[in-house]
């Protein structure tokens, strides 16, 4: 008799969460945590040793690519070259060469409102709609906030900083100038206000400051345009305005000509006016660029207004005078456009996207002399482009930075660890060959910072699904993106014909091509997308162009029983069409209409497929097309589920109506079968006519709970989708508490009378009909469809039920939900208790927690596998959980991750190789099955609210993990970390939770992200080497890991934003541009501005508030010993690099010391002895 180990059994009751929730014996299932009495469990425990600890892992973001939300600032180092980006949400991303990409994050989320660098000193401030200043610290690669003022009795409108100045100019809304000292971030004394600065005579206030800038002439003048078209050239030193300006019209911006002798400003009606100092009275020449020429002697027509020039010299040709808007009125639908003007050449730019701002790139850092740009940035509302002015054409320099994510909106999303690393370059070679062309031959301009390829090595690629029908493929190796290939799924499909301004396709009116799921096998190259037009496409690729017709078949999913509204046995007939349900070939796109036409529709697809032959380029190539067809009038529902397996040349996808099995290698239908039917252990074949239910299809696929309206920017992400092709998810978008009531306590579905396969009476049907086909469940609320399915054993619990449901729309208790298939998973398993070797076998999962596995009979050789049929039967094997089932996932008895069985690529059109080598290769990754009697596989279940491990064949539960019970889980994965296995879940209240297996132990629970945009829902996914992304913004991807030795890493896998460059020297200006050119070169801040001439600034008037980066908090934010280290070994960088350059200047100056030295004493010695008149 085998000994009772009672330390085991105390190690697995206090190993659990005291918050996973109480115990539960549901499907044989021990408690949360705790061994099963029975079977192999202490088998299970001495063999399987756990290496993962709670050390292993920390929750840390890593990067973000994709082009910054909501942008409102630009800011460009010229020096560095580096550019800043600021947002709406108070974040600010700088971008360098390729690989240098740092966020950084506003704590107090205010939009940015303009960014200043300090050139080339690794520093930038921000300024904030909060009438806040900020100090970033760039000298690290992540920047922190060493000081912040915050104002508080005036609004900033406008910042200045000169060139090699550590003073800021700061204006406000009441149209006072403020002057702030950058490295104390203390307000000086000295303040110019607006009642001084403009006449005394004037009686209105001149607006806010819209513009703040230094003569590049001299220093100590001021340049400070007034909303109003007032501009004042004001004397810092005698504190005076030495001129005023007036225009009629409102100015919006202000440039110098290098000189400092004249300047331009833009105004409201599409004007430019030219100044020039010695005549302030009127406009030294005044133009309107997009105006109507009008007789002599008129003004001409206002345009819209130019909301900012720049004006750049040249050496060797025309100055560029370079603005945005200013349009006429009349051209209401041109897009908007950027202007550039060189000598009398106009060029008009036109854009895809609002412009935001614009920056010329210039040779120089120094105003004052020739600017001789190079590039303008500018900045769309959903774009970064920079266009080559050196070029007459103007053409665009080609993006390095991955902008274009959002080309359309990203509506599902997959990432994969550790894939092959032959892949990447496979994907790039085709995906190449269709890059746009025409861009500059140049270099991009934006070239700052340093970038190492780090530690990490293994290749990453993420796969992003669109609205538009398309598919891309990035390279996110080394925390890095670049676009590999795309892939445009809409191309299989005959374009949609408009009637009366809308589509033919009436499943959804906006993005039939919508991509919902993804399932990619990379080592077969297998690739399955599902659409929201409900249609499955499977891809495989080859190297070399084909042209051939596309494939389809036509799969008709029935309804559950319980749905039939009027039972009429005598005007039904006796069999449903079988074609949906036997082996059949539909490869042509014909339609059969069942009612009378233009009545009912039925038996007809969203989509037509393409029926011509199709040339298919290299790369990825459509094998077969699966629709599912309307029915008596009702559109298929969405596909919330979906798997492929390369070996078994299967592939299965769900809905809420049923199950559907296709062989896509003999292009035949192998199952379609209602819910109901995963119950029934009997002849698949032997089931009552069914009618389509009469319910509501819900177009967007985010099935709401309530009767208010869908935002507009959820109807654009409104395409569910499952993360690596798991499961749809469907979610209301106010995630509240009282969501979570998810209790599904299921019972055995084989104790049901329906199950004994006979043909049902009338009254069979009435009965099925009431108690919904199903167990009588005593709850079944989900959120893989977040459809309400009320249990109706009794009327009080129908009631009770009733009351805990947040459907405000469903007024009768009759409108029950449909169960939905949720996940798949092909395997090699035990699809029996009794089975002593594996087989192919499907995992079916329910949004009720059911759980189905069926048996798969292939052809025992290759040379069968295309003549004989595959059968699919039903194992009667049934498993529950909790709440709808996410994920599924298999191990051998060491504890070693099975993966799914796959075919080795090879490919399909390649006619050189011999026909040995055309034989299919599998992998089948069988469990070893030794001579010993017991457990030789262990299933890991998990769904939204506990996991389960079941040890196969004699499907004993061992463990059971009630993971949430205020919340539901997300997006659950079974991911390969540390030479060891865990599961990862992300839950709807923001916490990110990681078990080890197969014990289910916490290893952590971080509340990381509280879910507030459904976006968030349909584009989590976990991966390999503990890692997971999420669409963090409409435009932006959001990579984080989960991984204690990642985190330590992750500074050395950073690019250096700051990198030591000396400043150019400025430009001899000559000896009489020295004698007239002003009095700049001998102007000084400090004694102008500082404490002991200006005196104090007013406490009220602003508050300094030291920021974390500062000397205070450098403690605080060290980030750990590799933190500290670099930053010491930078700051040692630093001081060596400054000490060689005091040591060579103090040598040249001793050299210099010991040269006059011998000169005097020559000179000495050859006068000494001669007389005063000898000379």
């Amino acid at each position: 008799m085998k000994k009772f180990n009672f330390r085991k059994v105390l190690d697995g009751l206090t190993a659990s969460s005291p918050g996973s929730g109480s115990s539960t014996n549901s499907g044989g299932g021990a408690g949360s945590g705790s061994l099963h009495p029975g079977g192999t469990a202490g088998l299970l425990r001495e063999e399987i040793q756990e290496t993962l600890t709670s050390e292993y892992f920390q929750i840390c973001k890593t990067v973000r690519h994709g082009f910054p939300h909501q942008p409102t600032a630009l800011a460009f180092d010229p020096v560095q070259k580096i550019l800043a980006i600021g947002t709406r949400t108070g974040a600010i991303r700088i971008l360098g060469r390729a690989g240098v990409d740092c966020y950084c994050q506003h704590e107090s989320g205010a939009a940015v409102l303009q960014l200043q660098f300090l050139i080339n000193e690794g520093a930038l401030v921000s300024a904030s709609s909060d009438d806040t200043l900020h100090l970033w610290n760039l000298k690290q690669k992540r920047p922190v906030i060493l000081h912040s003022l915050k104002f508080n009795r005036e609004r900033i409108t406008y910042c200045h900083l000169p060139f090699q100045s550590k003073w800021l100019y700061v204006g406000t809304e009441r149209g006072n100038t403020h002057i702030v000292n950058i490295e104390s971030f203390i307000l000086s004394g000295y303040v110019i206000m607006w009642n001084k600065a403009i006449e005394l005579s004037t009686k209105t206030h001149p607006g806010p400051v819209v513009h703040l800038s230094d003569s590049p002439r001299d220093e100590g003048k001021l340049l400070i345009g007034y909303e109003n078209g007032t501009v004042v050239f004001w004397d810092l030193k005698s504190k005076r305005a030495e001129l005023r300006v007036y225009y009629d019209e409102a100015i919006h911006s202000i440039d110098w000509h290098h000189e400092g002798k004249q300047f331009m400003c833009s105004h409201s009606d599409g004007s430019l006016t030219l100044w020039n100092l010695k005549s302030p009275t009127r406009p030294f020449q005044t133009t309107i660029p997009h105006g109507k020429s009008q007789r002599e002697g008129k003004k001409s027509e206002s345009c819209k207004p130019i909301l900012k020039v720049e004006y750049k010299t040249c050496r060797n040709s025309e100055p560029f005078i370079i603005f945005s808007g200013g349009l006429s009125y009349d051209k209401a639908c041109r897009r908007p456009s950027l202007t550039i003007m060189h000598g009398k050449a106009i060029t008009v730019l036109e854009m895809d996207h609002p412009i935001v701002e614009f920056l010329t790139l210039c040779e120089t850092p120094y105003p004052n002399e020739f600017q001789e740009p190079y590039a303008v940035v500018v900045l769309l509302e959903k774009d970064l482009i920079v266009v080559d002015l050196t070029q007459s054409n103007f053409p665009i320099f080609e993006n390095p930075y991955p902008m274009d994510i959002h080309e359309s909106p990203v509506t599902c999303t997959a990432y994969f660890a550790d894939c092959p690393p032959d892949l990447i370059l496979v994907l790039y070679s085709i995906g190449v060959k269709h890059k746009k062309q025409g861009y500059s031959n140049k270099e991009w301009p934006i070239s700052g910072g340093v970038w190492n390829i780090g530690t990490q090595t293994y290749p990453e690629i993420i796969i992003t699904g669109h609205a538009d029908g398309s598919i891309k493929f990035w390279d996110a190796s080394a925390i890095t993106l670049q676009m590999l290939y795309k892939l445009k799924t809409s191309k299989v499909f005959e374009k949609q014909k408009v009637v009366e301004g809308k589509q033919t396709c009436e499943i959804v009116e906006e993005d039939p091509y919508a991509i919902q799921m993804i399932y990619w096998c990379p080592e077969s190259r297998i690739f399955c997308v599902s659409g929201v037009s409900a249609y499955v496409i499977i891809y495989k690729f080859s190297r070399h162009e084909i042209t051939t017709e596309i494939v389809s078949l036509e799969v008709r999913l029935q309804c559950d029983v319980e749905d039939i509204i009027t039972p009429e046995p005598e005007t039904s007939p006796p069999f449903p069409d079988l074609s949906s349900q036997l082996p059949s070939r539909s490869l042509s796109g014909s339609t059969n209409t069942m009612a009378s036409e233009g009545i009912t529709k039925d038996s007809i697809p969203c989509l037509n497929v393409k029926t011509r032959p199709v040339r298919m380029p290299p790369g990825y190539q459509a094998e077969l097309v699966i629709q599912l067809v309307w029915v008596d009038g009702e559109p298929p529902q969405q596909i919330t589920s979906l798997s492929v397996s390369s070996a078994y040349g299967i592939v299965a996808f769900g809905n809420c109506n049923g199950l559907a099995v296709v062989d896509f290698m003999q292009k035949t239908v192998l199952l379609s079968m209602g819910t109901v039917d995963l119950y029934r252990s009997s002849d698949l074949y032997q089931r009552q006519p069914r009618s389509p239910r009469k319910n509501k299809q819900f177009i967007a696929g985010l099935t709401e709970l309530n009767d208010s309206p869908v935002p507009l920017e959820l109807e654009r992400c409104k395409s569910p989708t499952a993360v690596k092709g798991s499961r749809k998810l469907s979610l209301p978008t106010d995630l509240k508490a009282d969501l979570d009531h998810v209790n599904g306590h299921c019972t055995s579905p084989t104790s049901q009378s329906c199950s004994s396969g006979k043909r049902l009476s009338s009254a069979d049907v009435t009965k099925l009909n009431r108690w919904g086909g199903r167990p009588p469940f005593r709850k079944a609320q989900s959120a893989a469809c977040m459809e309400i399915a009320l249990p109706v054993t009794t009327e009080e619990n129908r009631e009770n039920s009733y009351t805990r449901s947040r459907s405000s729309s469903i007024s009768s208790i009759d409108k029950d939900s449909k169960e939905a298939i949720t996940a798949l998973y092909f395997m090699e398993s035990f699809a029996r208790k009794n089975d002593s070797a594996v087989s192919p076998c499907l995992f079916v999962g329910t949004s009720l927690g059911m759980v189905s596995i069926f048996s798969l009979n292939l052809p025992s050789t290759d040379e069968h596998r295309f003549t004989e049929p595959v059968m699919v039967s039903p194992s009667g094997t049934s498993l529950s959980l909790k709440g709808a089932v996410l994920t599924f996932s298999c191990m051998d008895r060491t504890g070693g991750l099975m993966q799914p069985p796959y075919e080795v690529w090879k490919d399909p059109h390649n006619t050189d190789e011999t026909e040995k080598s055309l034989r299919r290769k599998l992998v089948m990754n069988s469990p070893s099955l030794s001579q010993e009697t017991g457990d030789h596989q262990y299933t890991i279940i998990c769904s939204e609210k506990q996991a389960k491990v079941f040890s196969l064949p004699s499907q004993t539960c061992h463990y059971v993990h009630n993971i949430t019970e205020t919340s539901f889980i997300l997006q659950a994965d079974v991911v390969f970390m540390c030479n060891s296995v865990c599961l990862a879940c992300f839950c709807a209240n923001g916490h990110i939770m990681i078990m080890s297996l197969p014990s289910l132990r916490p290893m952590l629970d971080v509340n990381y992200l509280p879910l507030t945009d459904m976006r968030i829902a349909r584009t989590f996914c976990f991966t390999n080497e503990g890692q997971a992304l999420y669409l963090v913004s409409p435009t932006e991807i959001q990579r984080l890991t989960y991984s204690q030795e990642m985190c330590d890493n992750l500074q050395d896998m950073l690019g250096d934003l700051f990198t030591p460059i000396e400043t150019p020297e400025a430009q001899n200006r000559g000896f009489l541009k020295g004698l007239f050119g002003g009095s700049g070169q001998t102007f000084d801040r400090e004694e102008l501005f500082g404490e002991a001439s200006a005196g104090k600034a007013s406490r009220s008037l602003a508050q300094h508030i030291p920021g974390p980066g500062g000397i205070e908090g450098m403690k605080g934010a060290a980030g750990g010993v590799m933190g500290e280290l670099t930053r010491a070994r930078i700051a040692l960088d630093e001081r060596g690099q400054r000490l060689g350059e005091l040591e060579e200047k103090t040598a040249g100056m001793m050299t210099s010391a010991e040269a006059f030295s011998k000169h005097a004493h020559e000179l000495m010695l050859k006068y000494k002895d001669k007389k005063w008149y000898q000379f």
